[in-house]
């Protein structure tokens, strides 16, 4: 059989009758647009301007190679990056561990999620934020219970349709103020200028390549493709299957790439779009540290829709990312420990620390910001064993990764571990 020419792939993926393949990626992808992203992209760029922007170029970078690497993982075995890791960690102790390191990022997640539903509620109609947190848990169980009830396609198009929201609340004020293009292309400069500049560095990668994304992809891949593998099963023939089936399973490899190229464009534009804007309009305006006060300085500056728009894109990213990190959360527990609690039961838990949080009023920008910078130190535990394992051929079979492939994914995994490393220097001896 002749091989596939890559116009042959592009023509097959984006054909009709395969555009219902896309989306995993895009649900994966709203990860990369929650709260936190907004709190560290927009105080990254009203305190150090354009200093970041290759921070945010190279996490997007690095983000594309890890979620695919974490659909393929999905597609081709059938089993989720949580499923494989519960079944090769033998050590019960160990397993729990690891799923403990793993249960605090996804609650750190839920955090930052659910603090900025709730400013957003109180920014767009002055609703407190402790009732704030509430509303965003219950529409976000809402959303949830259409992925149970209608399964993985139809809590798809929610997502999507509160991605498109986010994007265009987002991205409104970069075309009223458009940033300097000097200042763009200077960004582009790998540097920093002291310890805050890495905190936020390190923030913004935490907010761009999220733990819990990594472990949510392989399972939304596998709801939707993963029929190749077995599912649930602690074994390596899932590659095997797969190898029986080898022109469907190329088809699906073919439109993950495009679903994941699609989702981490938008994500990846949005993210700049963030910090483009605070750098262009917020640099040097006082109370501009908080997602009120920048709030507060886009209606001043560029009116109240521009700053409208703003609320209504954090509304929405509250919503949207918060329910795919209580499915992320689900499927970590299930995964590691072989437990399998309900996914509203779990979000009902899982939405205390938050409440709590805002009940004590706690500076809700300030939390969002330390809880990005909680997610970065988890990356390392998600990133090396999806590398690892996408790279052994008796688990991926055909489908393990490339030479080239591996070696990026050490690459980025050594420079994230390496600027985490570098964080938690300068913080202790500052």
């Amino acid at each position: 059989m002749p091989k596939t020419t890559a116009v042959e792939e592009v023509r097959a993926a984006v054909a009709p009758r395969s555009l219902w393949l896309l989306g995993p990626a895009l649900v994966a992808g709203v990860a990369y647009l929650d709260p936190g992203n907004v709190a560290s992209n927009m105080t990254a760029g009203a305190q150090y301007g354009y200093l970041l922007v290759w921070v945010v170029l190279a996490g997007n970078v690095m983000a594309w190679l890890i979620q695919y690497l974490s659909a393929k993982l999905g597609v081709v075995t059938g089993q989720s990056l949580p499923e494989m890791l519960g079944s090769r960690l033998r050590n019960r102790w160990a397993r729990r561990a690891y799923w403990l390191q793993a249960e605090l990022v996804a609650m750190a997640t839920d955090l930052a999620e659910v603090i900025g539903g709730a400013v957003a509620l109180n920014l767009l109609f002055h609703v407190p934020l402790l009732l704030g947190g509430f509303i965003t848990g219950a529409v976000s169980m809402i959303v949830l219970a259409v992925q149970s009830r209608r399964g993985p396609r139809h809590f798809e198009f929610v997502i999507i349709a509160l991605m498109a929201i986010i994007t265009f609340g987002f991205v409104a004020g970069v075309f009223v103020a458009p940033p300097d293009p000097a200042g763009v292309v200077g960004g582009i400069v790998p540097r920093f200028e002291g310890t805050g500049s890495v905190l936020l560095a390190a923030s913004i990668l935490g907010a761009t390549i999220m733990p819990h994304a990594i472990y949510a992809h392989s399972s939304l891949a596998r709801d939707r493709f993963g029929s190749s593998g077995r599912r649930g099963e602690a074994t390596d023939a899932a590659a095997e299957a797969a190898r029986t089936e080898p022109s469907r399973i190329r088809r699906l490899l073919t439109a993950t790439r495009w679903d994941v190229s699609i989702a981490m464009i938008i994500a990846g534009s949005v993210n700049l779009c963030i910090l483009l804007l605070a750098a262009a309009n917020l640099a040097g305006v006082e109370g501009t540290d908080s997602l009120e006060g920048a709030h507060a300085a886009l209606a001043a500056g560029l009116g109240p829709v521009v700053a409208t728009f703003f609320a209504v894109g954090l509304l929405a990213s509250g919503l949207a990312s918060t329910s795919v990190g209580a499915y992320a959360g689900a499927e970590i527990m299930h995964g590691l420990l072989h437990v399998r609690i309900p996914l509203l039961a779990r979000r009902l838990v899982t939405l205390i620390p938050a409440l709590v949080i805002l009940g004590l009023g706690v500076d809700p920008t300030l939390a969002l910001v330390l809880s990005q910078v909680a997610l970065s130190f988890g990356i390392p535990f998600a990133l090396i064993p999806l590398v690892a394992l996408t790279a052994q051929r008796r688990t991926l079979g055909a489908y393990a990764n490339r030479a080239w492939t591996t070696v990026a994914g050490v690459v980025a995994s050594v420079l994230l571990i390496a600027l985490n490393g570098a964080l938690l220097w300068l913080l202790l001896t500052a």
